[in-house]
């Protein structure tokens, strides 16, 4: 008994340095990255490089606001627009198909899970073209909603994939009871299944709405007219023909990642019960 306590001790101690080590490795580029955009030009490039900056240069973060044609305010609505509406239409569509992936026997069932799979590990290159020339033809370029609606196939697999074990993991005897209750089967899956269902829910409305704020591809390519692009098509505007400004491109960076900073700050509780609590069924 008392030579296992030392170990479990040591074994802890060692388990912490390990987690330090990692988070400073995570954070290192974060670091990095603000520490970049406080720097000027000529000391981004000084060697050996600094660990912080010898004179804060905070013009990088003014001139954001005075870059011509794009404005980062505008850009932010965008995004928060084109972000909120895939998050909406993939928690609306994943839910009920979850529900039936997940509570029913049916052929072709492992079919269709491995299908959401496949299409997670499809690249956004590789959909690029086809969605382009299929929302060409409905005349949807430039429009909002092509961008809404190619976010939301990012948001819907991962979200019925993740939902799918919450609904698969309900005991049958509560349906059960619901239906001795006068329940039928829609008037159970919305006082029964949803109520319980919601931290996983609100986890996929999380990644929905991360995956869509973070899109660049999409909102580059469908969308051709600058004011109406997200904000990540703004990281373009620091980008020259004959260099970078890269004090301005990672202060830039820095306000980009501060929603999403904000949401996982917020959300985190309901992030880690979301994705471990439907484990345990699939």
């Amino acid at each position: 008994m008392d030579t296992c306590f030392p170990m479990k001790r040591r074994n802890n101690l060692l388990f912490s340095v390990f987690a330090v080590i990692l988070l400073i490795l995570f954070l290192l580029p974060l670091y990095w990255t603000l520490v970049t955009s406080l720097k000027t030009e000529q000391e981004i490039f000084q060697i050996p490089p600094t660990l912080w900056p010898t004179t804060l240069n905070t013009k990088s973060y003014a001139a954001q606001l005075e870059m011509g044609d794009f404005n980062m305010f505008q850009s932010f609505g965008n995004s928060m627009v084109i972000a909120l509406s895939a998050m909406g239409i993939a928690v609306l569509l994943s839910v009920p198909a979850a529900y039936a992936v997940g509570r029913y026997r049916f052929k072709g069932k492992k079919l269709i899970v491995l299908c959401f799979l496949v299409t997670q590990m499809l690249p956004v290159s590789v959909l690029l073209t086809p969605m382009f020339i299929i929302f060409k033809n409905m005349q949807l370029i430039s429009n909002w909603l092509s961008v809404i609606l190619a976010d939301a196939t990012i948001g819907i697999p991962f979200s019925i994939l993740i939902l799918k074990n919450y609904f698969a993991s309900i005991p049958n005897e509560l349906e059960d009871a619901a239906e001795i209750d006068g329940c039928n089967r829609v008037s159970a899956f919305f006082r029964i299944f949803i109520p319980i269902t919601i931290p996983g829910i609100v986890v996929c409305a999380i990644f929905s709405f991360l995956y869509a704020w973070g899109d660049l591809a999409y909102g580059m390519t469908l969308i051709q007219k600058q004011p109406l692009r997200p904000i990540t098509a703004g990281i373009f505007n620091f980008l020259g023909q004959y260099g970078t400004k890269w004090s301005y491109l990672t202060a830039f960076a820095i306000v980009t990642i501060i929603p999403v900073a904000i949401i996982f700050l917020c959300m985190q509780k309901y992030i880690i019960t979301g994705l471990t609590a439907g484990a345990v069924k699939g």
